[in-house]
């Protein structure tokens, strides 16, 4: 028994020596065959410059070896802005565990040849320019992550992975798969865990051999043409946390079953055809961070128990048939960052917890049916990016704090019933992009310290009560494209300034009580399409120069009190409905025939042409006047010598 121990020792000694005279020469063969794969690379970061002739490849960039062997086990380039095409001299690596080269620019075909690579067990190429039909790699038994995602393959979808029984992460999705369906053979990867087939043109019911997987926590089938009933059989899948079903043809209701999926933290079911209630049940998922269903046809209350989840960061409802009350508490409890319960049918008092945690960002509740004051607990809101509740029944005062507040980008309070003033902290937002107030009932002065927005690109205040004259300080907004202030009760002339919102798009300054004149700065927005002044006091001659670089789409003087002439550019413009109710305008007696309008003719105002003629006509006519006029001297001259004659003779 004593010999065992030494012929054991002897053995290792053989074994490291003949490795020690086999390492070279496979060395070699793998520094060669790296060499081969870097040579069809671009590599701008020059990360692959430390791959160079030598011994061995273990000090490459990227490069992992094994300890005893010292042969390749792994190549990581992840986000090395590789680009060029995968060389089939990869298969050499005998060794090769992992080849991990996603988020780069690769392109070309996925070499056949990997199937040589039988340690593999992890295979990521996402995030690349890859082309061609996926090879059949079924022979790659050992493979246990599989991520080809977000390339351009085509052909048929790979059903061949069924085979691959020990993977535990798969992901084919965002590519450009013929039209097919999910293998019915799916149901062999009994240790999946993680599954993403989004964007891959998928069709038909989802298998139920899939949902014997009781591995399975993460599924995305997202953006299909997936049909057939909310499969029930997903309760199955107890570890699950992640559902991401959006944007398919689903149908039916939500099992009340999914709410014993306790692990659940995403449900994302959006963009089906699926109705029904909510199952009481859901606002008892205390995990849930994501809660997706818009654009669907569910109706009834939002459950209760929504109002007490602690994780919740996403809800968005928008595009139902949802009603009732809105939870009391939702949001009190939750780190919310996004709601969106837009185009609903939800009424009752708005819900004034959203913004207890301080950390919201997205805030959509336009299209229902709120009403009551909007609350001032939203002048928390420090990170608001977007704030959408336009198209309700809400009424009273806006909270000074919400008109300041410094990250939002959208205000829409349109179309309610909202009355005061727009505080002077509107100056403070600045990076506001959008502000619309249309169709309240505020009222005051448009306070100068709008000026200060510089990224405003849009100001809806029509159809309030505005006063005042409106502030030149608009004249600053570089950035203003659309400039509402229709249906007011403003006063005084339009600024000059306005001139210099070189951005704008369309103007519409109707139904006030502006006069003066036209500032002839209008004639610089070159990029101006449609004009509307009418309804106002406005008086002065319309000169044509004033506004003759303008290539309007739409323009509308009417219900003015201009004077002077309507010129053919204008006209062709706006037509004579956009000078009516002008008494002071009129068009030339040749435009008018030629354009068939109805506005008068300017008397007093004769073109070159009448001018002309009438100086022809004029002058013939005293060229005849001056003739008859010398005849009848001549002939008196005659009569007058006859005259003198007959009296000589009588003398």
């Amino acid at each position: 028994m004593a010999k065992h121990p030494f012929s054991f020792l002897h053995f290792l000694l053989c074994c490291c020596f003949f490795s020690t005279l086999l390492s070279p020469s496979l060395s070699s063969v793998e520094v060669e065959a790296l060499l081969r794969f870097k040579k069809q690379l671009k590599d701008p970061l020059h990360r692959l410059d430390s791959w160079k002739v030598s011994d061995s490849p273990c000090e490459f960039f990227g490069v992992s070896c094994d300890p005893i062997t010292g042969l390749v086990t792994g190549i990581s380039l992840d986000n090395q802005s590789l680009s060029g095409e995968i060389s089939p001299s990869i298969s050499e690596l005998q060794s090769l565990i992992s080849l991990v080269l996603p988020s780069n620019r690769l392109s070309g075909y996925l070499p056949a040849e990997l199937n040589k690579c039988s340690n593999l067990r992890e295979l990521n190429v996402s995030n690349n320019y890859l082309i061609g039909t996926i090879p059949d790699l079924s022979e790659l038994r050992n493979l246990q992550i599989l991520d080809l995602s977000s390339n351009y393959f085509s052909g048929p979808f790979p059903s061949w992975v069924t085979n691959l029984t020990g993977l535990v992460f798969l992901s084919l999705g965002d590519n450009h798969y013929d039209e097919g369906e999910i293998p019915e053979s799916i149901g062999n990867l009994k240790n999946l865990s993680f599954i993403f087939f989004a964007r891959s043109q998928l069709r038909g019911e989802i298998p139920e051999s899939f949902f014997e997987i009781t591995t399975m926590e993460s599924l995305d089938f997202s953006t299909n043409n997936i049909s057939g009933n909310f499969p029930k059989s997903i309760t199955k899948l107890k570890k699950l946390n992640k559902i991401e079903l959006f944007a398919n043809q689903l149908t039916g209701e939500i099992p009340s079953e999914l709410a014993n999926l306790t692990l659940l933290q995403e449900i994302d079911i959006s963009r089906n055809h699926m109705y029904g209630k909510l199952p009481e049940g859901l606002g008892q998922l205390k995990n849930l961070v994501v809660f997706q269903i818009f654009e669907n046809n569910f109706s009834g209350e939002i459950p209760a128990g929504f109002g007490h989840l602690r994780n919740l960061l996403l809800f968005s409802t928008y595009r139902n048939n949802l009603s009732g009350e809105f939870p009391a508490n939702f949001g009190r409890f939750s780190p919310l960052n996004s709601i969106d319960i837009s185009e609903n049918q939800f009424s009752g008092g708005f819900p004034k917890y959203l913004c207890e945690s301080g950390k919201l960002q997205f805030l959509l509740a336009l299209g229902n049916q709120f009403s009551g004051e909007f609350p001032g607990s939203c002048s928390n809101c420090r990170d608001l990016q977007r704030l959408r509740i336009n198209d309700n029944l809400l009424s009273g005062e806006i909270p000074s704090g919400i008109w300041g507040l410094p990250k939002v980008k959208i205000i829409d309070f349109g179309n309610n019933e909202f009355t005061g003033r727009i505080s002077p902290e509107i100056g403070t937002a600045t990076s506001l992009t959008q502000l619309c107030l249309e169709n309240n009932k505020f009222s005051g002065k448009i306070p100068p310290e709008l000026g200060k927005l510089a990224n405003l690109g849009k100001l809806y205040l029509n159809g309030n009560d505005f006063s005042g004259k409106i502030p030149s300080e608009l004249g600053v907004l570089q950035q203003l494209s659309s400039l509402h202030l229709e249906e007011n009760s403003l006063t005084g002339s339009i600024p000059a300034e306005l001139g210099k919102c070189a951005m704008l798009v369309e103007m519409n300054l109707a139904r006030n009580s502006l006069n003066g004149n036209i500032p002839e700065s209008l004639s610089l927005l070159t990029n101006l399409h449609s004009l509307n002044l009418s309804w106002n006091t406005l008086t002065g001659s319309l000169n044509p120069d004033n506004l003759k670089f303008l290539r309007l789409s739409s323009l509308d003087l009417s219900m003015n009190r201009l004077t002077g002439i309507v010129s053919s550019n204008l006209l062709q413009m706006g037509g004579d409905k956009a000078f009516l109710g002008n008494k002071g305008l009129c068009v030339e007696k040749s435009l008018k025939i030629q354009r068939h309008s109805g506005l008068k003719v300017c008397r007093g105002n004769n073109t070159k042409e009448e001018l002309l003629l009438f100086f022809i006509i004029a002058s013939v006519l005293v060229i005849i006047l001056v003739g008859f006029l010398v005849a009848i001297y001549r002939e008196y001259k005659k009569e007058q010598g006859r005259v003198f004659c007959d009296k000589s003779l009588e003398i």
